[in-house]
Order: structure tokens, then C-alpha cells, then sequence
């Protein structure tokens, strides 16, 4: 049962997201799309979220696996899911069912062990050329909002977006709700959003239009997303988020959308757990507050990251004896 909360929607049982920050860093899950994707079931290309109606098992194994690894919040899998986006792959008529079930898997499975985010992403409809573009997105943005609600999640994440115009949209919307908000930006080849914002401005603009919780997320690596989620920490107070992909990309191809192995490779550019777990410990003592990652990142990673924040559960003891080995582990001598 949802309850109002110092004009806070909150959902009673879990300590909400604001709560769980004020305590300490909190650790998000992986990446949604590519992984199902890589499993086969999600289409390359359009990347849509249908696979929540049409294999909602799979959904949930992924929420389990990112769960199990010690994520403490699990991202519904609304990303791409407003009208215009699905229609391009004659999903339109179903935007209420899949942005309702997206939510409703991820709450299944959540438990009262993680907290559940709705989530909005880039319509691909903003342009500030078009003044009647503004309230096109507003109304898919309302058309999300208004199911995913229903389905009672903790917060709200809106993500993924070059322009700090559609951001401020959606950061517009989620206020309407009441619901605690994340709104995070993504910079492709230049460190600007598209309407010449750097990371700093952009901080100071979402955190001024109410936003809860900013930052950054995708497109880029730990090695180039941590230096402008760092570039924010220092511009505002409050929480900040950072969200990296787990791929390998040259400095000057900084977004992996651009390179030729997206979409039919990007499993040639997955980063080590051990680079993910690093990035973790970084990012921590950067003074991040949400760490978490985007496209590539598996539960292994997020596994490795809950260990450099001291999150994940406790492996199991196990004999080791270097002089009599019983494992290739102790043949060999690993030791780390």
C-alpha cells in the first residue's frame, strides 16, 4: 500500500531510495536490453522492452541474477517504452501492458530485499526546433507514468538523455507524481549534451528543477563516464549517480554506439568484473552516492562491484591446500 510521505509517494516495507542514500552508497543493477539481447530474446536494432509480455520469465531471471548479486534497487524494463518507439516495431496499442508488467516483474521479484525504479528513457521525439515537440514528449512521458505507477514502484529513473531540455520534460513529469526522482544524462562523443550544456550545467539545472538524485549514465566506459559524473559532484550538493556501460572503447570512440561492433559484437568489448569492481571502489571514494551500470554489465560485474562495496554475500569456505591440490585454483597456485 503506497502512502503520501512529506509530499513523497512511498512504499511501505523498504526504507526509500532517499532514506538508503542518507545512510550510504547505494548499488544499482546492470544492464537489461543488451543482455537479453545477447540471450535471444530481444531484437537488435530497435532494442524495445516487448520481451516483458512476451518472455516475462527470462525478465525475471535477469532481475533474480542482478538481485542475487547484490544490487539493491532493480530498474523496471520500461527503457524505450513510450508510444513512438514502440511503435516502430507494431507495439504501440501495448505501451499501458508493458510499461505495467515492466514494473510488476521487477516488484516480483524485488521482494522486500531491493527497492523497484520506474523508468523513462529518450523519446527520440525531442527537438527544440519544433515547439510542439515539448508537449509530444510531455504526453509520453504522462502515458508511462500514469502505468508504471499502478504498479506502486520506489522512485522513479529517467535516463539516457543527450538533451538537457527532454531531461528537464521528464524531470517536469515525475514531479507532477509526487515520486522521488533520478534523472541521469548520457554524452556521447563530446562531453556537452546536445543543446551545449557541459556536466556541471546540467547538474545544476536537473538539481533546480527538483531532481532528487543526478548524474550520469551509458554510452561510456568507467574511464570516460567517472570523470564528468566527478565534474557534477563537485557542482552540486546533494546525491549523484553514476551508471557506466561494461564495454572497451577507444578515447576517440568514447560512446560504444558508435563503434562498429554495435549491436551484432558488443560481446567482443565486455570489460573484466575486475574493472567493474574497480570502478566501484572509484567511484565511492569519488563521492558518488549511487554507483551502478548500464549496457554490458552482467551480474558478474555488479557481483564484483558489490564486493569492492562491501555488499555482496559471503562465499562459502572451502579447503585450500596448495600442497595437495584438489582444484586447477590451487594447482596452479591463484591466489586472488
Amino acid at each position: 500500500m503506497a502512502q503520501r510521505l512529506g509530499g513523497r509517494r512511498k512504499t511501505s516495507g523498504n526504507t526509500g531510495i532517499l532514506e538508503q542514500l542518507e545512510k550510504g552508497v547505494v548499488l544499482g543493477d546492470g544492464g537489461y536490453l543488451l543482455e537479453l539481447e545477447k540471450r535471444g530474446y530481444v531484437q537488435a536494432g530497435p532494442f524495445t522492452p516487448e520481451v516483458v509480455l512476451e518472455h516475462p520469465g527470462a525478465v525475471k531471471e535477469l532481475h533474480q541474477e542482478f538481485l542475487d548479486a547484490g544490487a539493491e534497487v532493480l530498474q523496471s524494463l520500461a527503457f524505450y517504452a513510450s508510444k513512438e518507439k514502440l511503435a516502430t516495431v507494431g507495439y504501440a496499442n501495448k505501451v499501458r501492458d508493458i510499461n505495467r508488467a515492466a514494473v510488476r516483474l521487477a516488484r516480483e521479484v524485488a521482494g522486500d530485499r531491493a527497492l523497484v525504479a520506474a523508468n523513462l528513457s529518450l523519446t527520440w521525439m525531442y527537438d527544440p526546433k519544433d515547439k510542439g515537440s515539448a508537449d509530444k514528449v510531455r504526453r509520453l512521458f504522462d502515458e508511462q507514468l500514469e502505468a508504471q505507477l499502478q504498479e506502486a514502484p520506489d522512485f522513479v529513473i529517467a535516463e539516457t538523455f543527450s538533451w538537457l531540455g527532454e531531461a528537464l520534460l521528464a524531470m517536469e513529469r515525475i514531479e507532477k507524481t509526487g515520486m522521488p526522482s533520478m534523472v541521469t544524462m548520457s554524452f556521447d562523443k563530446d562531453p556537452k549534451s546536445y543543446d551545449g550544456h557541459s556536466p556541471a550545467e546540467c547538474a545544476r539545472a536537473l538539481r533546480d528543477a527538483g531532481a532528487d538524485i543526478i548524474g550520469v549514465n551509458c554510452l561510456r566506459n568507467p574511464l570516460l563516464l567517472l570523470p564528468l559524473a566527478r565534474e557534477m559532484r563537485q557542482a552540486v550538493s546533494g546525491f549523484v549517480a553514476c551508471q557506466p556501460t561494461a564495454y572497451s572503447t577507444p578515447p576517440d570512440v568514447p560512446d560504444f554506439t558508435a563503434t562498429k561492433e554495435f549491436p551484432f559484437e558488443t560481446e567482443t568489448l565486455v570489460l573484466s568484473r575486475k574493472v567493474m569492481g574497480a570502478f566501484a571502489a572509484e567511484a565511492r571514494a569519488a563521492g558518488i552516492n549511487y554507483i551502478g551500470s548500464c549496457c554490458g554489465s552482467m551480474p558478474v560485474h555488479v557481483r564484483e562491484m558489490a564486493r569492492a562495496l562491501g555488499k555482496a554475500p559471503v562465499d562459502r569456505t572451502w579447503r585450500v591446500d596448495y600442497a595437495k591440490p584438489m582444484s586447477a585454483y590451487e594447482f596452479y597456485k591463484h591466489r586472488t
